[in-house]
């Protein structure tokens, strides 16, 4: 017990040090240039506390829970030996952290808002909610796709570079003929994918796979899921507005 004290005292820390750089870049244009009191100062004190905490219990939990549970659960599929279940539980891993992403829920209301009022789509709600839906379930299933590819890569040690290029030629090629109103969107895409639940998991499973795998460093091959899981959303998204026109 006095140790996790020790260990949440240290994070407290770490996340008031770097908080404090954003406190005082705000602080400054809002006092030397804006040149405007700040209202409710108590109220945002006691919600930088919040977030201080809140950091610091995150990171922890990461540490504790998540990091560990994707590991080992990554090396017990690899000994196991079946290729079948280790992809399923990748394109898994990666569909349920995504569907379920905060972030992404948000884009893709916004993003049925904006088509709606620029007359793309239906204007009522239940056109608005099913395209929302769509576009989310795609880019979900686009992440579990990218770890399918991703743990496929670190089995046979392929580099990744290689799917990197291949896969902005792609994105640059369907850019050419995806509707100039999609665009932004499957961009932005690729940045929501990659939040506070997906980044840990899909990055311990990569580093524990790349552990137990004979011949594999985690250092090379455990890393560089993450960037699949942002690349193929661009891409789905994108032959997503191809196929609906939108």
């Amino acid at each position: 017990m006095p140790t996790e004290i020790v260990a949440m005292g240290r994070l407290v820390l770490g996340t008031l040090r770097d908080l404090s750089p954003i406190v005082v870049i705000v602080a400054f244009f809002q006092i030397v240039v804006l040149q405007q009191p700040v209202d409710d100062l108590g109220g945002i004190a006691l919600g930088l506390v919040f977030v201080m905490l809140g950091l610091a219990i995150f990171i922890r939990g990461l540490e504790m829970a998540l990091f560990p549970v994707g590991e080992s659960l990554a090396g017990a599929f690899a000994r196991k030996g079946s290729l079948f279940w280790l992809l399923a539980f990748a394109f898994g891993l990666g569909f349920g952290t995504t569907v379920a992403e905060p972030a992404l829920i948000a884009v893709a209301d916004e993003a049925a808002n904006v088509m709606a009022a620029a007359g793309s789509i239906s204007e009522d709600q239940e056109t608005r909610s099913g395209y929302a839906k769509a576009l989310r379930y795609t880019v979900a299933v686009s992440v579990g796709t990218s770890l399918i590819i991703g743990v496929f890569r670190i089995l046979k040690g392929w580099p990744i570079h290689y799917f990197i290029i291949a896969g902005y030629l792609g994105v640059i090629g369907l850019t050419a003929f995806a509707p100039a109103g999609i665009v932004g969107i499957a961009y932005d895409s690729g940045g929501v994918t990659t939040s506070t639940i997906t980044v840990p998991l899909v990055t311990a499973l990569g580093v524990g796979l790349a552990s137990v795998i004979k011949g594999r460093n985690p250092m090379v091959d455990g890393f560089g899921l993450i960037a699949f899981a942002s690349l193929l959303p661009i891409m789905f998204v994108l032959m997503f507005g191809i196929v609906v026109g939108a």
